[in-house]
């Protein structure tokens, strides 16, 4: 069985299909059936779950997803469930979980996330059940409860000091939250991997901070050079070396723990020439924020008056090189890009990254060297409008190279700020197959309005034209909810000239949809 039977009878109190073949949770699969009071879907390969899946069920009391293929959960499909009172996710790929996940569960009193991939979490989330919260006052009152179980064992903790607060929690926990299994342990870092989380101490997290032992260096032609970084940061940092602005992937940089919370990072310039003359900057960050040091290196030689090499290389121009950006990942802090590139010389061929918030005119640039497909853009503030573009070496920003995206109400909320970017993602993604048109949606956006873009874009690519569209200033920047009417729109504009290798991503790009 591929998809759920849309002839099941609509009076049934349990439903139970285990070890097929489904993928995903459409939207309004059962939604006809609103007596179902049990649904089991253990081991299938379900990797995807629609925020609409559980509409209908308002008189769900059990849900059962063990043994499947879940990296997320779209936790605001529980506004449909108000009765769910047992959830088990066991055994699936769940790596995040926000603070309020569980805001939309006001019954729910077993839930299991046992065997998933989950790091770091906070105590907010638990604290956040409602249940608890409301069992917590009457506990101490009346001293009897219903008891509310969760489950957290065999996960790869990662025992920093981003997870001070929950090893606090799990450690003082008390009814009414009863674990299946107390014994929590760490899987790393190295120093604490396989102790259980009663056996450690965690400090608060630290702001990194960069030194170097020595500033200014300098050497004759054809020496090694070796350029020493310290730094001290809790979690560990992200460390890389510029030079002239491009991240250095030519030369080897090896790290060295010191302690806990110290990292030595060397950066080896073999046989020094001329070209390599100049500001080196260690560069370090963690999720809470970053430091830098710069090293000045100078060279003795009969040619010291050479000039000094250009920032970027200066390679031949491929104006018609056609680009395709997307946001591959939302990570914990962030988001990941990817792009492709169809170059003439695709193993000399460098990139430009031009970061930064939609309004400002000012952009971060961070080159990338040849081979290098991605990068992860850290440390986004919430509410927060940004643009970044993907450009052949120096080359400015062209129609089609960028991606607009906004981030949630709090850094916190990820379940929030996932539904925003996916929503912003479509938008891009049809820029993106047709750079000459923009559909407009509201980060409060109600799914007919996604529909609505999608059938507007493919009535236009069947009939051969031209999206037409404009970006309203407001839809991105408001944050308030609007009418379906409003949300999508296509306004008059002169089309632009498509770029090279459009019909490569016809319909790719848009097929992206969450």
């Amino acid at each position: 069985m591929g998809r759920i039977p849309e002839d099941i009878p609509h009076d049934f109190i349990k439903i139970r299909i285990e070890n097929c073949h489904l993928t995903e949770l459409p939207r309004g699969a059962f939604s006809q059936m609103s007596a179902l009071e049990f649904l089991w879907l253990n081991f299938n390969k379900i990797t995807l779950m629609n925020i609409k899946s559980l509409d209908g069920l308002t008189n769900l009391t059990e849900l059962r997803l063990q043994g499947n293929k879940l990296t997320s959960v779209t936790w605001m499909a529980f506004q449909d469930t108000p009765k769910l009172k047992i959830l088990d996710l066991k055994h699936n790929r769940l790596d995040i979980l926000p603070e309020h996940a569980l805001r939309h569960l006001p019954a729910l009193t077993y839930l299991d996330l046992s065997f998933n991939q989950l790091s770091v979490i906070s105590k907010d989330v638990f604290i956040n059940w409602p249940l608890y919260q409301t069992a917590e006052k009457a506990w101490g009152k009346e001293g009897l409860v219903s008891n509310m179980v969760l489950a957290l064992h065999d996960n790869p903790w990662l025992c920093d000091c981003r997870l001070k607060g929950f090893v606090e929690f799990i450690r003082a926990v008390s009814p009414p939250i009863i674990l299946m299994n107390s014994y929590l342990m760490c899987s790393g870092p190295a120093s604490k991997a396989e102790k259980f989380f009663h056996e450690i101490q965690l400090k608060t997290c630290m702001n990194p901070v960069a030194s170097a032992p020595e500033t200014n260096i300098t050497l004759p032609l054809g020496a090694n050079a070796t350029l020493t970084c310290l730094v001290k940061a809790r979690p560990g940092p992200t460390i890389q070396w510029m030079y002239s602005l491009k991240i250095i992937r030519g030369f080897a940089a090896t790290e060295t723990h010191i302690d806990e919370e110290t990292v030595n990072s060397q950066l080896v310039i073999p046989t020094l020439h001329l070209a390599d003359r100049g500001l080196y900057t260690c560069m370090a960050n963690n999720f809470i924020g970053n430091s830098s040091v710069s090293i000045t290196v100078n060279i003795n030689s009969s040619d010291s008056s050479a000039p000094l090499p250009p920032p970027v290389p200066m390679l031949s121009s491929d104006e018609n090189a056609y680009i395709d950006i997307r946001i591959a990942k939302q990570t914990v802090y962030g988001i990941t890009l990817e792009w492709y590139a169809t170059t003439d010389n695709p193993a000399e061929t460098w990139f430009t990254i031009h970061f930064g918030k939609y309004d400002s005119h000012k952009k971060e640039m961070i080159y990338i060297g040849p081979g290098i497909n991605s990068y992860t853009v850290s440390d986004l503030l919430p509410v927060t409008k940004y643009k970044v573009c993907v450009t052949l070496k120096n080359h400015p920003p062209r129609e089609g190279q960028c991606i607009v995206f906004v981030t949630g109400s709090d850094i916190s909320e990820l379940e929030q700020r996932e539904r925003l970017i996916h929503i912003i993602v479509i938008v891009c993604a049809m820029v993106l197959a047709v750079p000459a048109g923009m559909f407009a949606c509201t980060t409060e956006a109600r799914f007919s309005c996604v529909d609505r873009c999608v059938k507007l874009w493919k009535k236009h690519r069947l009939h051969g034209e031209d999206l037409q569209g404009a970006e309203r200033q407001g839809t991105f920047d408001s944050l308030q909810a609007a009418s379906d009417e409003g949300l999508c729109r296509d306004s008059e504009e002169k089309p632009k000239k498509r770029r090279k290798s459009e019909d490569r991503s016809k319909g790719g790009s848009a097929a992206h949809l969450y």
